[in-house]
């Protein structure tokens, strides 16, 4: 039996990948399998996923999802090629192209990815690189898959490093600012319970007028910001503590320690 799609890799991306494209349509669960060493996480999504079958070991499919940690990358690259797998979609961290064809004996066609943990509630941003082989037609595939957890951009691979520093730490920024901005809304008088209710609406409030309202994160501020007002004081402070500036160190430090976790 030849599957729709084989996921290597049963952890929490992997399944948010399934289930993704579980809810979508994209495939039934008899079309799709699951390959997971581990014994106890084979049971869970067992019972978490009627119908899928989950195994040890991948059998042939139309195209494979790369989801292990870095290191298991080469012998998992090394059971889909014997499985006849000959496009894969890999979303292993740090993981070169080079080092995934290789692994797959160099005849398959290979989309790299760098999605982001949001992708776990469906709302993930994710980049996908073309390797050697993959032309328009991977590329497509690889955003039918990935769309069903979120937005996917094209970037060349030399591109991803970045975007590892920006959409793929990114979440854990946000996660800070509002830490702060709870602590924040405590330290003013709010109830906890209270502060963090707001916070989380107005983060999640404020992502969807950026997404949805046409207009750019300045044009946003600048209309909430009246001219000698309580938000422009806000806004003051902050400069004044160098939030910018710290911004663009943490995206620029997370792609510079990006880079030398590909290499090999």
């Amino acid at each position: 039996m030849s599957f729709k799609l084989v996921i290597v890799g049963g952890g929490r991306m992997g399944d948010a990948l399934l289930a993704g494209l579980l809810a979508s349509g994209w495939a039934a669960p008899q079309e799709m399998q699951v390959v997971e060493e581990l014994l106890a996480r084979r049971d869970e999504l067992v019972a978490a996923r009627p119908g899928v079958t989950v195994a040890a070991d991948p059998v042939p499919a139309q195209g494979a999802v790369l989801a292990v940690k870095p290191g298991d990358d080469e012998t998992a690259g090394r059971a889909l090629a014997e499985a006849g797998v000959r496009r894969v979609l890999s979303i292993a961290a740090g993981v070169r192209i080079a080092d995934i064809e290789r692994a797959l004996g160099g005849g398959a066609a290979v989309v790299r990815a760098m999605p982001n943990t949001p992708a776990l509630v469906g709302a993930g941003a994710a980049a996908i690189a073309p390797g050697a082989r993959a032309g328009d037609d991977e590329l497509a595939w690889a955003e039918s898959i990935l769309s069903a957890v979120g937005t996917v951009v094209r970037v060349p691979e030399s591109l991803l490093d970045a975007v590892t520093g920006l959409s793929g730490s990114g979440p854990a920024y946000l996660f800070l600012v509002a830490e702060a901005l709870v602590e924040a809304g405590v330290l003013a008088g709010l109830p906890r319970d209270v502060s963090v209710a707001l916070t989380s609406q107005t983060l999640l409030g404020s992502a969807r007028l950026l997404t949805e309202s046409g207009d750019t994160a300045e044009q946003l501020r600048a209309a909430v910001t009246s001219p000698g007002g309580t938000t422009a004081a806000g806004l003051r402070a902050l400069e004044a503590g160098g939030v910018r500036s710290a911004f663009l160190e943490a995206v620029m430090a997370a792609t510079e320690r990006s880079r030398p976790l590909g290499a090999r």
